[in-house]
């Protein structure tokens, strides 16, 4: 196994100790953000899940400079890129920072894009992430990083900039979603 695809499993392994972070009430205390107080606990998740988003590029990045690039890659990135954003949305609702059907309707199209992935995979295709999916990504960790943050430091400016890239990354993960199936409705058509 190359070392880009060591670093993708990293991310994974992270996964299960950013939800234990978010989900046992440690006594770490609190902090005040704009006269609100805050669990410590929500930075030490958003530091985690900024590591992992990290490991994101960087796997990425090795794969592409020293020709490292696999089909375990191609699969296990975008996978693993799925699992943490989706675990994120999910805590990010049982603590009250999102809305469930934003969360639910960009899980949706995960699954709908993986359930693409395997029928492709099924044929002997594998499909990698596009452009859009990978602007998509971007756009759903910003919004997960400044909701773990309260907004920081975009608090002090009165701007509801953690809001505002919620919304974002949801009409880029639906518009990112439609373009992926029309770019491949081959893999479906053809599928025996």
């Amino acid at each position: 196994m190359n070392l880009p695809n060591k670093i993708t499993i990293s991310r994974i392994l992270l996964i299960p100790i950013f939800i234990v972070i978010l989900s046992i009430s440690f006594d770490w205390g609190t902090y005040t953000l704009d006269g609100e107080a805050y669990p410590i606990t929500h930075i030490v998740a958003a530091i985690l899940f900024l590591i992992a988003s990290i490991t994101d590029w960087l796997d990425g990045y090795l794969a592409r400079k020293y020709n490292l690039i696999t089909n375990m890659g191609k699969f296990l990135d975008p996978l693993a890129d799925k699992l943490l954003v989706s675990a994120a949305f999910i805590m990010l609702v049982e603590l009250d920072l999102v809305q469930a059907w934003i969360v639910i309707l960009i899980i949706s199209r995960e699954f709908a894009v993986t359930g693409l992935r395997l029928v492709a995979a099924g044929e002997g295709i594998v499909l990698a992430a596009s452009s859009m999916g990978k602007l998509k990504t971007a756009s759903q960790l910003i919004a997960i990083a400044l909701l773990l943050l309260h907004n920081f430091p975009f608090v002090y400016l009165s701007l509801p900039v953690d809001i505002i890239m919620v919304y974002v990354a949801l009409v880029l993960t639906i518009w990112s979603g439609i373009d992926y199936f029309i770019k491949n409705w081959h893999v479906l058509r053809d599928s025996k």
